[in-house]
């Protein structure tokens, strides 16, 4: 390996390493659309994603102009009743190290919008805030097929950490939104999907409002837990 290339890999490693540090889960944004090019530079990233057998199972379709505005409307609107739940089962529970981490985020986030613990009318409207979008200009809803089962959906996983890396790089800022998924058949119906195609979650995305109190905390991250065996 030469000098140069050495110090290319090097700026490589090091540019990886800001992006993941300055991605966060952006809770407040800018109504400016995204420019279409910037849109198709970030899809086009997020599509060298790896996948087992490279099968590709993400499907993605993307909100602009008024449809965002349709589908934000189209979450908000009542439960029905009979409707059904996420097509994957939500955690059976948070226990231990994963509970904690769980109410640590949560209670940064109400303390960084001046939610009091307790407060359950207000934690709920901030809930609902998942739903309309947090305001954001754009929403990319990611599902798979459902004969692929579990693998599907991580490799769908790995598709939205590269999406939303692609997205830092440009300066455009965005959540993974699992709250989305709760609502499968509005998602299926807004876009005409047929029930093959399972939601796994949706991604908020724009430019964010850096005045929006949400957007003033970060969550930690605990040491890497590996096992090294030689």
């Amino acid at each position: 390996m030469t000098e140069a290339t050495e110090a290319t890999d090097a700026a490589d490693a090091t540019t990886l390493a800001h992006l993941l540090t300055q991605r966060h889960s952006c809770r407040g944004f800018l109504p400016r659309p995204v420019p279409q090019a910037t849109m198709d530079c970030i899809v086009a990233m997020a599509q060298r994603t790896a996948s087992w057998c490279n099968a590709q199972p993400w499907q993605v379709h993307i909100t602009r102009g008024g449809a965002t505005e349709r589908f934000r409307q189209a979450l908000l609107a009542p439960e029905e009743d009979g409707e059904p739940g996420p097509d994957f089962d939500w955690p059976r529970e948070y226990r231990g190290v994963y509970q904690a981490r769980r109410r640590a985020c949560g209670f940064a986030l109400y303390d960084s919008v001046g939610i009091t613990r307790g407060d359950r009318e207000a934690s709920a409207r901030q809930a609902r805030e998942n739903f309309r979008l947090f305001g954001a200009p754009h929403v990319a809803l990611v599902t798979t097929d459902e004969a692929l089962g579990v693998y599907g959906a991580v490799d769908c996983g790995a598709y939205v950490a590269n999406f939303m890396l692609a997205a830092t790089s440009l300066g455009v800022a965005s959540i993974a939104q699992a709250a989305l998924a709760a609502r499968p058949q509005r998602v299926r119906d807004f876009f005409g999907l047929g029930p093959d195609r399972l939601v796994v979650c949706g991604i908020s995305f724009g430019y964010a409002d850096r005045a929006h109190p949400a957007n003033g905390f970060r969550t930690s991250r605990a040491d890497a837990a590996v096992s090294w065996t030689d």
